[in-house]
């Protein structure tokens, strides 16, 4: 006598259980804390011109008839120095905030502490906006003003050339620094942002710099 054929058949156990856990991620703690820094070392700006970069895209269009029949343009270093500015849509100079934020994520790695960590949890806020391109600015307080700098320098083709750029030799500024409260504590900013101005620096010459900087862009806390 013929068998049934059974109509279903035992399942083999799962390898990769599905189990249910939660997860608790917690809500950004983020703070807002301000400095007032002053400069201890001139502060040198070189913004990339307006004009420099109509120039470059003229030659980057023309393609390979750009330099047929060109002829060499005067420099004109009043326009230099003015072009080198971050002049904001208020009418005043700006240092760009992402400098500020560059020599504290910078600082960072005087403590051992991870840069990549601080490039998320460390934010500078800006006063204004570049009137030309929109960089966000931190406004330069200063009661003498920018003068002009004449620098001998030597470009990448090891021809030298003259620059002329703003600089102050009296400046300060107010920082507004929002940051995650989960990874920092405000003294922990403190501490960073000392060490910001007297190690890193900011702008032109800062210590920080491949070159190793002129020694200019340092500041100090003077009141948090």
């Amino acid at each position: 006598m013929a068998t049934k054929a059974p109509t279903s058949f035992p399942t083999a156990p799962d390898a990769n259980p599905v189990t249910s856990r939660s997860v608790a991620i917690a809500p950004a703690d983020f703070r807002t804390i301000a400095f007032r820094v002053n400069g201890t070392a001139p502060l040198v700006m070189n913004k990339f011109s307006a004009k420099a970069r109509e120039m470059m895209r003229a030659k980057q269009e023309a393609g390979s008839t750009a330099k047929k029949g060109k002829t060499r343009e005067a420099k004109n270093f009043d326009e230099c120095y003015e072009q080198a500015r971050h002049i904001s849509t208020q009418g005043w100079d700006g240092i760009p905030a992402a400098s500020f934020r560059k020599a504290l994520i910078g600082a960072c790695r005087l403590v051992d502490f991870k840069m990549t960590l601080a490039k998320i949890a460390l934010f500078v806020e800006a006063d204004g906006f570049d009137a030309d391109e929109g960089t966000p600015l931190v406004k330069i307080i200063s009661k003498t003003g920018p003068k002009k700098l004449e620098s001998l320098v030597r470009l990448e083709t090891k021809v030298a050339d003259i620059r002329i750029r703003p600089q102050w030799t009296e400046w300060g500024a107010v920082l507004r620094i929002r940051y995650d409260g989960s990874i920092f504590s405000e003294q922990d900013i403190c501490n960073l942002v000392m060490r910001a101005g007297l190690q890193c620096g900011i702008c032109e010459g800062r210590p920080s710099s491949e070159s190793g900087g002129c020694g200019w862009g340092l500041f100090e806390v003077v009141k948090a």
